[in-house]
């Protein structure tokens, strides 16, 4: 099967592994920060990190849109169906996020919310022409990637005249929040771990092109390879930045060049610019405040914009106490490190927001992670 097969060949596998021990100097450590949530999921379960020499890590990053939302958020989305008795629309991952009083979307719907998962925007267009006597909001998350469609289903409803959709959005971006890894107050907070180099994001790539890391790279001194979510992405892209660090060089480079280009899709990126402008701060779970890290609703578009049309006004709320998905969202802790995982917290039972999506490092890290180091035996 083109492209799927040929990049989850164990044999080419075994020579990029060779390779990088071939070409990762022994007298240095290398770290790695692998964003995106798809590369922490294709590491965890192809086994990528077995592969790779002993002084070569990888540090799972904040890529996992559902495990940087914070808590007040989906406070707010669980206010307009309680309180406000609208229909309130969101993606699967989103239903299950803990929230405030031990609630979630998924607990306030059992207590009566009328709260639906749909799979695109399109589809919250089509509750709210279904059901035109009540008002409908589209819970909308995600990094770029998602952005276009929530602001396709924005114009369209505006063409149509629909008076009974909005948006609660919470789309953020993903440059602000690599620099912000680097350089924040939460380092105090958190700690830091030194990083040599960023394996970019691969559906997040696409739309934006590879153009704005450039930057990033030049400015602090990180090598950024973008890479697709197939372990031989990955591993190449490692190998990419083994060699960037050994040659003193930081640049973007683009493993994944069969979907993503320099300018990434033009198209995507002036209708979000029509509908978007940015927030000048936003709150990332594990990151705090985030400068120009999200988007907003134009005030063109007001009449779309639920946080204009409800008051729901945000206010943010601490983490759980025994919860560590801060501190592994900036990468200084693993998530054995946290006391509750795969014991209290737990697919079945989240506690943090790291376990409920399966691109979240703990849920990765429970699902093919947890018994690597028990030794198995093998029967005659």
């Amino acid at each position: 099967m083109k492209y799927i097969d040929e990049f989850r060949d164990g044999d080419v596998a075994r020579k990029i592994a060779d390779r990088l021990a071939l070409e990762a100097r022994g007298d240095r450590q290398y770290s790695f920060m692998e964003f995106c949530g798809g590369h922490t999921h294709a590491i965890s379960r192809y086994g990528v990190s077995e592969l790779l020499p002993a002084n070569v890590r990888m540090i799972h990053g904040p890529g996992c849109p559902v495990c940087v939302l914070p808590i007040g958020r989906v406070d707010m989305a669980i206010k307009l169906a309680l309180e406000h008795d609208v229909i309130v629309c969101t993606y699967g991952d989103t239903m299950r996020v803990p929230a405030s009083d031990s609630l979630s979307l998924t607990k306030a719907k059992a207590r009566g919310g009328d709260i639906r998962m749909v799979y695109s925007a399109a589809d919250a267009l089509t509750v709210a022409r279904d059901n035109p006597e009540r008002q409908v909001v589209f819970f909308a998350i995600g990094f770029e990637t998602t952005t276009p469609p929530t602001a396709l289903a924005i114009l369209r409803a505006q063409r149509e005249g629909l008076k009974n959709f909005s948006v609660l959005c919470c789309h953020v971006l993903t440059p602000s929040a690599i620099t912000h890894i680097l350089e924040s107050p939460e380092v105090r907070q958190y700690g830091t771990v030194p990083i040599d180099g960023f394996i970019g994001p691969a559906h997040v790539s696409i739309v934006i092109g590879a153009a704005p890391y450039e930057h990033f790279a030049e400015e602090y001194r990180k090598p950024v390879v973008i890479a697709g979510f197939e372990p031989l992405d990955v591993m190449q892209a490692i190998l990419m930045l083994v060699r960037q660090v050994n040659e003193g060089r930081a640049h973007v480079e683009n493993e994944f060049t069969r979907a993503v280009d320099r300018d990434g899709n033009l198209a995507a990126q002036q209708k979000v610019s029509e509908v978007f402008e940015l927030r000048p701060s936003f709150e990332w779970r594990g990151l705090g405040e985030v400068p120009y890290s999200a988007l907003k609703i134009r005030p063109a578009f007001a009449e779309f914009d639920a946080e204009r049309r409800f008051d729901v006004g945000y206010k943010p709320v601490a983490d759980n106490k025994a919860c560590e998905c801060g501190a592994i969202l900036r990468g200084v802790k693993k998530p054995t490190d946290c006391k509750i995982f795969g014991t209290v917290c737990t697919p079945e039972n989240p506690v943090g927001s790291c376990m409920v999506s399966s691109e979240g490092a703990c849920a990765a890290h429970y699902a093919y992670g947890r018994f690597k180091d028990i030794p198995v035996k093998v029967s005659a």
